[in-house]
């Protein structure tokens, strides 16, 4: 059985969890592999303790085990995790298909989730009367003025399927970790999507997906611990 590390705890505003182990672990849903998760403290990521940098030597998450093989970061993890299962496909047989996911995944991932998004995520890790609302909103304002009208520019121009790409695939990762932080932002009066009609549907669509309850703000942390069934 696969092990995922990340880090995820409830709180009354509902389940956060790590932004790229959420990419992972959309992938192993929609793979169903079996795995479980080994839920570490937030606090690691500050500290990184030896234990996680003998693991992952940035002192990050997500990492899986695989046996005896431990794999870091989540582009390399979910390719691998393609390339171990390769059925349902998340990755186009075409070349100039396949790079163009690997695009969209890259900018997900580097723009957003390690950008734009953790000036808004990172404050929800706090009670309410803690949070940098200042910063909040910087991030707010980085999506808004970047980050999603490119997306929505992508969708315009999307192949006939519903996703960023057409079929479902491992550029949407990115996306529904985006999707759960713009559902928990929404519930605060965070950022209206009024100007992204085509981003609005895409997000919903990727809500309704049935992997997107494994990252859902509103399945707690007992209730996704594991996954997969086969």
């Amino acid at each position: 059985m696969i092990v995922l590390y990340t880090t995820e705890r409830d709180y009354p505003w509902g389940t956060l969890r790590s932004t790229h182990a959420s990419k992972t672990k959309i992938v192993l849903q929609e793979k169903s592999l079996k795995y479980r998760i080994e839920n570490l403290s937030p606090g690691n990521l500050w500290k990184k303790p030896p234990e996680m940098l003998a693991k992952h030597p940035l002192g990050k998450v997500p990492y899986i085990e695989d046996g005896a093989q431990v794999i870091f970061d989540s582009t390399v993890i979910d390719e691998y995790l393609e390339e171990r299962c390769p059925e349902p496909h998340l990755l186009p047989r075409d070349p100039i298909a396949r790079a163009g996911v690997r695009e969209l995944e890259n900018y997900g991932d580097e723009a957003m989730l390690a950008q734009s998004v953790p000036l808004i995520w990172m404050p929800y890790w706090s009670e309410p009367s803690k949070r940098d609302n200042n910063r909040m909103e910087q991030g707010r304002d980085l999506l808004r003025k970047r980050d999603l009208p490119y997306l929505e520019r992508q969708l315009k121009n999307a192949p006939p399927g519903g996703f960023i790409c057409g079929e479902f695939s491992l550029a949407d990762t990115p996306m529904m970790a985006l999707a759960m932080v713009l559902e928990v932002d929404a519930l605060a009066g965070g950022l209206a999507l009024d100007e992204f009609p085509l981003l609005a549907r895409y997000l919903e669509n990727l809500r309704a997906r049935k992997s997107y309850r494994a990252i859902s703000p509103r399945t707690k942390v007992a209730e996704a611990a594991s996954g997969g069934s086969s």
